[in-house]
């Protein structure tokens, strides 16, 4: 669902995976994208303040893996574990499950 579990502009791009309803009340993936985008947040700050500040005082579980426009990413997840993974520029695969 664009806004909640997915979206994407020019500062960045998220996945999203959790609670839907949580996810879908508080547009999650757009949360993240508008404090880059309008707060000057990194990649890091924005997703954290929104998985374990927005998300976490609701009682809501999940996680995203963001993307900045310059390749930075952020996988912050406030539940046991979350699959998760990324490509670098170089071709290394990185796989994680737990924190």
């Amino acid at each position: 669902m664009i806004g909640a579990g997915t979206y994407a502009n020019a500062k960045c791009a998220v996945s999203a995976t959790g609670d839907g309803e949580y996810f879908i009340r508080l547009t999650i993936a757009r949360d993240i994208c508008a404090r880059m985008q309008y707060q000057g947040l990194t990649v890091s700050q924005a997703a954290d303040t929104v998985i374990y500040g927005v998300l976490g005082r609701t009682k809501g579980t999940g996680g995203v893996i963001v993307l900045d426009n310059h390749g930075n990413v952020a996988m912050p997840f406030n539940t046991t574990g979350m699959y998760r993974g990324m490509m670098s520029s170089d071709g290394t695969g990185v796989v994680l499950i737990v924190k």
